[in-house]
């Protein structure tokens, strides 16, 4: 199993910027997928960001492109999720999750191991 702990999140003003990070122990992780979710008071878990195992190949919400970007460092055991242009509609809850498989998925189905989360406070 795949434990993960997220860390950097806090209060920015809108248009600043985040670095989440993801720190994972367990041997596996390297080879699994990794994903980031969020989940906003009285809203769904909601899908962010994904990677796949080795990194080459990334995925995003139509409503974070081109202002967020996943990555990971294997040798480190961490993934990252650098969030730029942020929004007062980016605030939730930020969870990383490990994937079951190796390629890059939405679906939290797909995501065995969750941390706990960082809270993400964007405001106008």
């Amino acid at each position: 199993q795949v434990q993960l702990v997220e860390s950097g999140g806090g209060l920015v003003q809108a248009g600043g910027s985040l670095r989440l990070s993801c720190a994972a122990s367990g041997r596996t992780f390297n080879s699994r997928a990794m994903g980031w979710f969020r989940q906003a008071p009285g809203k769904d878990r909601e899908f962010v960001a994904t990677i796949s195992w080795s990194g080459d190949t990334t995925d995003y919400a139509d409503s974070v492109k081109g202002r967020f970007t996943i990555s990971r460092d294997n040798a480190k055991n961490t993934g990252y999720l650098q969030m730029n242009s942020l929004k007062p509609e980016d605030t939730a809850v930020y969870y990383c999750a490990a994937g079951i498989w190796s390629s890059m998925t939405r679906d939290f189905r797909d995501f065995s191991s969750w941390g706990q989360g960082t809270q993400v406070t964007v405001s106008s």
